[in-house]
């Protein structure tokens, strides 16, 4: 027992310590894409600020945008980045389900209307989608939001026909005429609907939570290199606490992040009223490890099980989810994803 003790505070010991990489080691890469919650990244890596916390951990870190955000997704997991910005349901779905072993190290925010459904003509009425065809990108966040507008409005998956887009071809697409509804997430509903042709039948926020906004980092990266977690945790929220100022610095922060998303200052302010975000460590972590997270994730996980994309009639038996206090959904034996609170903690008690 003794020895498990020591051993156990060892590696505590050595997580709470700044380490410092030799000078062969390579480059780390984190990888992003366009929407409100994560054009921080991008902002940060400009500004340098994530090369002042690399370099206090004598690493190098790379940031580089993916223009589509699946390609990012399936580029962080055949191992060409350490980390990738996705939501919980496709850290579920494409690393864990395709076996590599994935952390959520950093919980952004939550959509509340930044993802939403938007249908030709002026009915609200989400009955009227029986029958429709609608635009999305197929197993993704989109395709999940679908599911629970159905949901209620008590239809059926086969009430309704979905055709597979890109998310770099969505707008396009949509805007030759093709589709009876799009599902979608800023900033392309936010610029689909500006052209006044659509309403906004169903969002996000509907169901607050259940869309979460992550970096995702391979767990064996992290193990082996727990600077790296330190480094962009701290990077993080120094630019998260810039980007809440109501100060000149943080309409500028905001502005060059709007600039960089292709549009005004004033949209990108709206929408990130359309994000729950957590300016704070403390509340990011409190909300990793709150009693929700189970209950929210076995959600996502039937609906991935539905489009049997976590293998065929397998569902959560194939691989485990664990959380802060170590509860485990799924397979135990198995763990692909880790809602790991630990550096967000760090962040809040200011021992980065």
């Amino acid at each position: 027992m003794l020895k498990r003790l020591l051993c156990s505070s060892l590696v505590t010991l050595l997580l709470l310590q700044p380490t410092h990489a030799s000078a062969e080691q390579r480059p780390f890469k984190v990888c992003w894409s366009i929407y409100a919650g994560w054009m921080l990244w991008g902002y940060i890596a400009e500004e340098g600020i994530i090369d002042k916390w690399a370099k206090k951990y004598g690493i190098e870190i790379q940031v580089e945008q993916v223009p589509d955000y699946v390609a990012s997704i399936e580029q962080y997991t055949a191992g060409q980045y350490d980390a990738c910005s996705m939501t919980n349901m496709d850290a579920l779905t494409i690393p864990a389900a395709g076996g590599v072993d994935s952390t959520a190290l950093i919980v952004g925010d939550f959509s509340a209307g930044a993802d939403g459904i938007l249908v030709r003509g002026g009915n609200k009425d989400l009955k009227e989608l029986k029958g429709k065809t609608i635009l999305l990108v197929e197993n993704s966040v989109s395709h999940y939001l679908l599911s629970r507008a159905l949901e209620w409005a008590h239809l059926k998956p086969s009430d309704v026909k979905i055709e597979n887009v890109s998310d770099k071809d969505l707008a396009q697409v949509w805007r030759s005429g093709k589709g009876d509804a799009v599902v979608t997430w800023n900033p392309i509903l936010s610029d689909l609907r500006q052209d006044g042709d659509s309403v906004q039948v169903f969002s996000s926020h509907h169901v607050p939570g259940e869309i979460l906004d992550l970096l995702v980092i391979n767990s064996q990266t992290l193990a082996q290199h727990p600077e790296l977690g330190r480094a962009l945790t701290g990077a993080w929220f120094e630019g998260m606490r810039l980007m809440g100022l109501p100060t000149p610095a943080g309409q500028a922060a905001r502005a060059s992040m709007a600039a960089a998303a292709d549009t005004t200052a004033e949209d990108f302010d709206e929408q990130l009223r359309t994000i729950r975000s957590f300016y704070a460590p403390r509340s990011a972590a409190a909300f990793a490890r709150s009693d929700k997270m189970p209950t929210l994730m076995q959600r996502v996980a039937d609906f991935a099980d539905a489009q049997q994309l976590l293998g065929e009639g397998k569902g959560l038996q194939n691989l485990g989810i664990t959380f802060g206090d170590n509860n485990v959904l799924g397979n135990s034996s198995r763990i692909m994803l880790r809602f790991n609170p630990t550096y967000m903690q760090l962040a809040a008690d200011n021992q980065l």
